[in-house]
C-alpha cells in the first residue's frame, strides 16, 4: 500500500481497536474487582473464587468461541456489500448462542466433581462451588451478549460496548463489596444496615451475574437501533450450523487454551494455598494486558473480514500485520509495567505479605510471555476474520499441551520450581502457538481466499 493508504490503514485500525480494547479490558475489569474484594474477604475466598472462575470461563469460553462464528461471517457477508444478510445472521447466532448457553449451564453446575482430584483444600473447594453454582445462572446471558457484540463490531458500533462495560464496572464493584461483606460492606460505604449477611464469594458471583443480565439488555438496544436501518432482505436458509461450524474450532481453541490455564491454577492449588492465590492475583494481572490483545484481536477479524468478503487478500494481510504491530505496543507496555512494579501491582488484591511474594516472580515471567501471549491472540483474530479456525486450535493443542505442559511439569515438580515453574510452562505454550499462527496467516494470505 502506499504509505498514505497505510496511514489511513492503521487510523482505521486504531479507532476499531481501542474502543474494543477498552471494551475488553473493562469486562476483565470486572474479575480484577471480584479478586481484589475476595482477597480482602477471606484467603480461602480468594483462591476458591479463582478456582472456580477458571471452572466457569474454562467451560463458558466454548460457548462463546462456537458464537463468534459471527466474527467470521458477520464481517464478510458486510465486505461482499450483503448487509441485510447480517440482520439473519445476528438471529441464527443468538439461537446458537441460546441453546449452547443452556447446555453449557449444566456442564457449569457439574465441573466442581473434577476438583477433589486435584488435592484441592475442602475449604477452597467448599467456596468455589458455591461460586460456580451461583454463576451458573449467567452462562446463558453471556453468550447471548457475545452474539449481540460480534454483530455490533462488525457493524463499527462500538459506543455501546464501552458505555455498557464502564457502567457494569461500577454496578459490579458497589455490588461485590455490598454482597460480600454484607452489612459491613454497606456501613463502609456510609450506608445503614438492613440486616444483610456477609455472602462471600457467592456475593461476587450474585453480582457478576446481574452484570451480565443488565450488558445483554443494553447490547439489545443497540443492536435494535441498527437493525432498523438495514435494508429488508428475503430470509436465506438457517446460517445456525454455519456459525457452530465455523464457530466450534474457535471455541476449542479458547477451551485448549483456557484449560491450560485453568490446569496451572489448579496444580498451583495442589502445591499450596499461598501459590494457588498468588498464581490468581498474577493471572488476572497478566490477562488484564491480554485483554487488549482480545480487543485488538476482534478488530483484526473485523478488519480482516471485510477485506475477505470484498475479495482481496493483499488487503486482508495489510490489516493483520497492521493489528500486529498495533497490539505489540501495548503489550510491550504491559511487560515493562509487570518488571518495574510487581509488588505494587500484587499489593492491589490483597494485603497478604505471603500472597504478595508469592505473586512477585510469576509477574517477572508474566512480562517475559507478553510479546507471545498478544501475538498469538491477535493472529488468531485476524485468522478468525479469514474463514480460518481451525489453525488457532490446533496451535494452541501443539503449544500449550505438546510444548507448554511438559516444561511445566518439569519445571514445577522436577526442578522443584513451584508455581513459578507452571509459568514457565504457560511461557512456553503461548510462544510456540504465537510462531505457529503467524506463519499460518502469512500462508493463508498469500493467494485468493474463499468467502465462508
Amino acid at each position: 500500500m502506499a504509505n498514505t493508504s497505510r496511514g489511513a490503514e492503521l487510523r482505521a485500525q486504531v479507532h476499531l481497536a481501542v474502543p474494543l480494547a477498552a471494551q475488553q479490558v473493562g469486562l476483565m475489569m470486572m474479575g480484577l474487582v471480584d479478586t481484589a474484594v475476595l482477597g480482602r474477604y477471606h484467603t480461602d475466598a480468594l483462591a476458591g473464587g479463582g478456582v472456580a472462575n477458571s471452572l466457569v470461563f474454562g467451560v463458558t469460553c466454548v460457548g462463546m468461541g462456537i458464537v463468534m462464528g459471527l466474527d467470521t461471517l458477520v464481517p464478510q457477508a458486510l465486505g461482499a456489500g450483503r448487509r441485510g444478510d447480517s440482520r439473519w445472521l445476528l438471529l441464527d447466532g443468538l439461537k446458537a448462542a441460546l441453546w449452547v448457553g443452556l447446555a453449557l449451564s449444566l456442564v457449569v453446575v457439574a465441573s466442581p466433581l473434577i476438583l477433589p482430584l486435584f488435592g484441592i483444600a475442602p475449604a477452597v473447594e467448599h467456596e468455589a462451588t458455591a461460586y460456580v453454582v451461583t454463576r451458573s445462572f449467567g452462562v446463558a446471558p453471556f453468550l447471548i451478549q457475545v452474539a449481540l457484540r460480534s454483530f455490533l463490531q462488525a457493524h463499527g458500533v462500538t459506543r455501546p460496548l464501552l458505555v455498557a462495560v464502564i457502567v457494569g464496572n461500577v454496578v459490579n464493584a458497589l455490588a461485590d463489596w455490598i454482597l460480600v461483606f454484607g452489612d459491613a460492606g454497606l456501613a463502609d460505604l456510609g450506608l445503614p444496615a438492613i440486616g444483610l449477611p456477609a455472602l462471600g464469594v457467592i456475593g461476587a458471583a450474585l453480582a457478576t451475574t446481574l452484570v451480565q443480565l443488565v450488558t445483554a439488555a443494553v447490547y439489545a438496544l443497540a443492536a435494535r437501533a441498527v437493525l432498523a436501518e438495514l435494508p429488508a432482505t428475503p430470509r436465506p436458509p438457517s446460517a445456525v450450523r454455519r456459525v457452530v461450524k465455523i464457530g466450534l474450532p474457535v471455541g476449542l481453541q479458547f477451551g485448549a487454551e483456557v484449560g491450560a490455564f485453568a490446569l496451572a491454577a489448579l496444580l498451583a492449588a495442589h502445591i499450596g494455598e499461598l501459590p494457588a492465590a498468588g498464581h490468581q492475583v498474577a493471572i488476572n494481572l497478566a490477562s488484564l494486558t491480554f485483554s487488549v490483545s482480545l480487543g485488538v484481536g476482534a478488530a483484526a477479524a473485523v478488519r480482516v473480514g471485510h477485506a475477505v468478503g470484498a475479495g482481496d487478500h493483499r488487503l486482508a494481510r495489510a490489516r493483520g500485520l497492521t493489528s500486529l504491530g498495533v497490539g505489540s505496543i501495548a503489550m510491550i507496555g504491559g511487560a515493562i509495567t509487570f518488571v518495574v512494579w510487581p509488588a505494587e501491582l500484587a499489593g492491589l488484591f490483597t494485603s497478604d505479605p505471603g500472597v504478595i511474594a508469592a505473586a512477585v516472580p510469576m509477574l517477572h515471567v508474566a512480562a517475559l510471555f507478553q510479546l507471545s501471549d498478544g501475538t498469538q491472540a491477535i493472529a488468531a483474530g485476524a485468522l478468525r476474520g479469514a474463514g480460518d479456525t481451525h489453525a488457532a486450535f490446533v496451535a494452541n493443542v501443539l503449544g500449550h499441551y505438546g510444548v507448554g505442559l511438559g516444561v511445566a511439569l518439569v519445571a514445577a515438580f522436577v526442578l522443584d520450581l513451584g508455581a513459578v515453574g507452571l509459568w514457565w510452562g504457560l511461557s512456553a505454550g503461548l510462544t510456540a502457538t504465537a510462531i505457529f499462527l503467524c506463519a499460518r496467516f502469512w500462508r493463508t494470505t498469500s493467494r485468493p481466499i474463499d468467502r465462508a
